[in-house]
């Protein structure tokens, strides 16, 4: 991620902005590959919660990945074309739409975590492993919001 010369030094003294200009390129990065499949992040992140979590309510799914109820539906839309999900009608509840991965579904996801993993190993290529993993532990403190020890 080679950044261009004039970045004033003042904004790269900024970690916020080091951390932003990264997952931008790497979210670019990503989007660039799935978009060669015809893809979205949203279809990786429908397929990855379905096979994390199990079936979603539509409406479960929206709030888990918080996404538009509008773009869930599409991009479920998309995904049960492919025959990556199946939709049915929720048992408990028959006005409920209940979408689940399908094998194939599981196949593509995996296909999907290979290109993510492939952005990952780029964008990441000047760190060690130990490297790679004290960011991940960093980074992953981070999302949680977990303030960690002192002596951290």
């Amino acid at each position: 991620m080679n950044e261009p010369i004039d970045v004033p030094p003042s904004l790269l003294d900024l970690s916020t902005y080091l951390l932003s200009r990264t997952g931008k390129a790497a979210r670019t990065r990503l989007a660039e590959r799935l978009a060669r499949r015809g893809l979205r992040l949203w279809h990786l992140a429908v397929l990855a919660a379905l096979a994390d979590f199990g079936p979603h309510v539509q409406r479960d799914l929206s709030v888990r990945l918080s996404v538009d109820p509008s773009d869930i539906a599409k991009v479920v839309d998309e995904l049960a074309a492919a025959g990556w999900v199946d939709r049915s009608r929720d048992p408990a509840d028959r006005r409920r739409i209940r979408v689940t991965v399908t094998d194939p579904g599981r196949t593509a996801l995996r296909e999907l975590q290979a290109e993510a993993e492939a952005v990952q190993a780029e964008l990441l290529a000047p760190l060690s492993a130990a490297e790679r993993t004290r960011l991940h532990g960093l980074l992953r403190r981070l999302f949680d919001g977990d303030p960690g020890t002192p002596e951290d």
